[in-house]
């Protein structure tokens, strides 16, 4: 996989992350992973991104998973580093410090579930489809599972990785795997509006934030709520909150400098 088989595009203040094999249904190597993490760090580092996209070409897949014919699934001693690469890459989406949506544009399978769910915001068109087919070519969705047990109840995540057949739009929605489903002649018009919205958010604030909701959620709940209160105070004290309560109240548009 090159380069040009992962694209990087900044537009309006949104990072666009696109998976650009729509031959072979968008589906990834070890070496994209590679370069994810890198495109992820660079947005990381430029002030001018708020939010990142990720997405797939074309209009039948998403993310159909690994790569089963290249070197994500090999024999031998490389396969652990390409398998803790996936698992280094979820980790890093799933705690990411800018806001993350999934442009889901079609199938979205295996691997790509991973992509997906550790994303914040999961925007698809209504006849794509999804699953966690592993267990039909004998292997299993391992990695994946810690974001599926903790977005899917667990009998409906047994279910689903247990007979690797395919979801609806609307069954991954009811299940908690989406955020939301459109029509597929809205699918851009729905993001861009999210991803507008969110580009408009209080940078810092949003940081704050998400670092605090993923830190708490395996806290008790004294705990979680002491944790919160402290956090609350963090996010009290930027300039972006004193800016955002004071256009409320001077009924203005805020200013959010990220500070």
């Amino acid at each position: 996989m090159t380069e040009k088989d992962l694209l990087y595009e900044v537009k309006d203040s949104v990072a666009r992350i696109t998976i650009n094999r729509e031959k072979y249904r968008n589906s990834i190597s070890g070496q994209a992973v590679d370069l994810f993490m890198a495109y992820l760090d660079q947005a990381e580092k430029d002030d001018v991104v708020r939010v990142v996209c990720m997405t797939g070409a074309g209009e039948k897949a998403f993310c159909s998973g690994a790569d089963l014919g290249g070197a994500m699934i090999e024999k031998g001693g490389g396969k652990n580093n390409a398998f803790q690469n996936y698992a280094n890459l979820l980790k890093r989406l799933a705690g990411y410090s800018k806001p993350t949506v999934a442009r889901v544009n079609g199938y979205c399978l295996a691997g790509g579930t991973g992509f997906m769910l550790a994303c914040d915001i999961v925007i698809a068109k209504n006849d794509a489809k999804f699953g966690t087919p592993e267990v039909n070519v004998g292997l299993f969705p391992m990695m994946i599972g810690a974001l599926i047990f903790r977005n899917v109840l667990k009998k409906k995540a047994m279910e689903m990785v247990l007979l690797g057949e395919k979801l609806s739009a609307d069954q991954a929605q009811k299940m908690g795997l989406i955020t939301r489903t459109v029509e597929p002649d809205k699918l851009d018009e729905t993001v861009n509006g999210v991803l507008e919205s969110l580009s408009q958010k209080s940078p810092i604030g949003m940081k704050i934030g998400k670092d605090a909701f993923y830190a708490m959620q395996d806290m008790g709940f004294e705990d979680a709520l002491d944790y919160l209160c402290q956090k609350l105070g963090d996010v009290a004290a930027t300039q972006d909150a004193v800016e955002g309560i004071t256009a409320f109240i001077e009924k203005r548009s805020p200013e959010f400098k990220g500070k």
